[in-house]
């Protein structure tokens, strides 16, 4: 009974993080202005030590940057962050990325991820929807190495291509699939 009081206990504390962390969005200019600081070096950095990001920044119509994720779990967890949309250089934007999970895990980590959308529709997909599930609507393909040595300009089809960065932490394996991506209404 008292292993079912700590889980439970810990189980409880970790909703009450997640759920604070998700109430609190870049809704101030001042952290507006830090969020855009933090994606734009987060994703200066991917094109810089990733050739695919590179090849693929040039290519697409737009680019979703989350630089920091913080995920954390045991039994229960979940992911969350924020992040912009920018086109042509520009923010058009922001957003907010959950993942809630359950199963075999524990521990926390931390990461970033770029989407980097590839045409008109996917984009356009992204503004319209009332949420984006990633794995539901536009095709995403996760870029790892081995995925990154077949990409070529010519065998670039897919709607959008993913690049997960900056992994810190204990917790094995990191997957945006599932991932709820929320448009942040501008007050």
């Amino acid at each position: 009974m008292g292993l079912f009081k700590s889980v439970f206990a810990a189980t409880a504390a970790f909703g009450l993080i997640t759920l604070g962390a998700c109430s609190t969005t870049a809704s101030s200019p001042a952290s507006r202005a830090d969020l855009s600081n933090s994606s734009s070096q987060a994703l200066n950095q991917l094109i810089r030590d990733n050739p695919a990001a590179a090849a693929i920044s040039k290519q697409s119509r737009a680019v979703l940057v989350f630089p920091s994720i913080v995920k954390a779990g045991l039994v229960f967890g979940g992911a969350y962050g924020e992040g912009e949309l920018r086109q042509g250089g520009n923010t058009s934007g922001y957003y907010t990325s959950f993942t809630g999970s359950w199963g075999l895990q524990a521990g926390a980590q931390s990461y970033g991820y770029a989407v980097f959308l590839m045409n008109d529709d996917a984009v356009r997909y992204l503004e319209q929807s009332d949420g984006w599930e990633i794995g539901v609507g536009p095709t995403v393909v996760v870029v790892n190495a081995g995925v990154a040595e077949n990409l070529s300009s010519s065998t670039l089809q897919d709607d959008a291509y993913a690049f997960i960065f900056d992994q810190r932490g204990l917790m094995a394996g990191v997957s945006i699939e599932g991932t709820k991506v929320t448009r942040v209404n501008s007050r």
